[in-house]
């Protein structure tokens, strides 16, 4: 893939860039790998640096205004500074080192809806990057973000859209200010008490946390609520477990331990750069250990919480 501009700041006559990839396919903690080929214009020009960037659009909250902007996330330097001749010409190449938590933009196959990431390469003249467009780039997931993927597919949820939002998934080592929302509409299983489920995830080199969030409908007498989840799945279990059978615990561990512990849902928000969202609860708690106990490998986040609640019941 070509990517073929002309640096603007240089003016009439100025140089012109193209970025070539090698391939627009990667996985997070792979590498983009390029070269940067420079055309020299009809004078000799300073470049301070070039670098290439990861970017996409995240979705933000100001009061009650939503929007969105451009973030980017991720910077390389390809070289730094140099005078390029009248007519010169330089093939840089570049190894881009991708972050485990780059978002998912392709997967099952196809590109995913509603997220997309672009490499862009910027050219520093007088300390100001002269700012190329956002070339796309598909990030297929992780072989353990996969699976969980295929999981849901194959219990009968249909992917709805993703997205990227401003905020902190509480309890996980999140890198950027911003996550990633992976859309499901329910299965026939669940449809008559699930709107949606969406399933984020916080990638590290030993595994992934995995927070599912459900968007219950309410009833006659009932608000509709969201509640979640978060778990541990390693690298390593990619092969030994039967994803299917994990997801599907996971779902319903999470409706009956709200339904039998609070008579309905709890309330249980994780995003902390949202202000309707607060801390982790009971409900999450149990149905962390519960989920964890059932696999033999994965364990829900122990919440301070849990010691003043049960503190405070006396029965």
């Amino acid at each position: 893939m070509v990517f073929k501009r002309l640096l603007m700041a240089f003016g009439v006559g100025g140089p012109s860039l193209d970025t070539v990839l090698r391939s627009p396919h990667t996985r997070p903690g792979e590498f983009l790998e390029g070269v940067v080929e420079l055309s020299g214009g009809d004078h000799e020009v300073f470049i301070e640096e070039i670098a290439v960037c990861l970017a996409s659009a995240v979705e933000v909250e100001a009061g009650d205004v939503e929007g969105t902007a451009g973030v980017e996330f991720a910077r390389f330097p390809v070289t730094g500074a140099f005078r390029l001749g009248a007519g010169e010409r330089h093939s840089i190449p570049f190894r881009y080192p991708v972050p485990l938590q780059a978002p998912i933009t392709a997967a099952r196959g196809g590109p995913l809806p509603g997220t997309g990431v672009g490499l862009r390469t910027d050219v520093v003249i007088d300390h100001a990057p002269d700012k190329g467009d956002l070339d796309p780039v598909l990030i297929h997931p992780l072989p353990v973000q996969d699976r969980i993927l295929e999981a849901f597919a194959r219990l009968g949820f249909a992917l709805k859209h993703t997205d990227l939002e401003h905020g902190h998934l509480a309890g996980t080592a999140q890198q950027f200010p911003f996550f990633q929302e992976i859309e499901f509409h329910p299965s026939p299983r669940y449809a008559h008490e699930i709107n949606e489920v969406e399933v984020s995830f916080v990638a590290d080199h030993e595994g992934v946390d995995v927070i599912i969030e459900f968007d219950r409908r309410g009833g006659l007498f009932t608000e509709g609520q969201d509640l979640y989840g978060r778990f541990r799945a390693a690298h390593a279990d990619v092969d030994r477990v039967d994803w299917a059978a994990q997801v599907d615990g996971w779902i319903a561990q999470a409706l009956e331990r709200h339904r039998g512990l609070f008579g309905g849902y709890g309330h249980h928000g994780y995003h902390g750069g949202h202000g309707h969202h607060g801390g982790g609860g009971l409900g999450e708690t149990v149905l962390g250990i519960a989920g964890g106990l059932a696999a033999g490998f994965v364990a829900g986040e122990i919440i301070d919480e849990i010691g003043d609640m049960l503190e405070g019941d006396d029965d």
